[in-house]
């Protein structure tokens, strides 16, 4: 199934590409953004005020390497406190969904995250990086949120 996985992605990289990822704003912030599968979201929040009150501003499609990333990220900024969760989930992968259940659950003895409901959940990520992200994150789900006054608003009250 990964190979497989793999070669989608790659397909879906020819097919559909994506110009950027994250975007990195204020880094003193303890905040940052994930819009999931909302690119669009994720533009006009790269475009307007917020990105000087955040972090970063990043996308999440894969529950694997997506997750990962983010978590990798986290780490080594680890000013980063609050992560909002907003946007659509990615069909089929439940990406943010995968994120809230490793934040709850961690990962069992074969790195699948507990209680996932994704394809692919398998992180290659240390238990050190998920230990800090379990213990020192606080996630703010707005899961299919797209609303930019509901997500503006999230960010001035976290």
């Amino acid at each position: 199934m990964n190979s497989l996985g793999n070669i989608i992605g790659e397909i879906c990289k020819v097919v559909l590409p994506i110009k950027q990822e994250f975007y990195i704003g204020n880094t003193n912030s303890q905040i940052a953004i994930c819009t999931l599968a909302s690119i669009s979201l994720l533009d006009d929040l790269k475009d307007s005020e917020i990105l000087s009150k955040v972090a970063i501003i990043g996308r999440l499609f894969s529950e694997n390497k997506g997750i990962d990333n983010m978590i990798q990220y986290v780490y080594q900024n680890k000013n980063i406190k609050k992560i909002i969760l907003c946007g659509k989930e990615v069909w089929g992968h439940k990406s943010g969904h995968s994120l809230l259940q490793l934040h709850k659950n961690g990962i069992d003895e074969n790195s699948r995250i507990i209680n996932s409901t994704s394809p692919d959940p398998y992180l290659t990520i240390s238990k050190n990086a998920i230990e800090h992200f379990q213990k020192n994150i606080r996630i703010i789900n707005l899961i299919n949120e797209t609303n930019f006054g509901v997500i503006s608003e999230k960010i001035k009250i976290s």
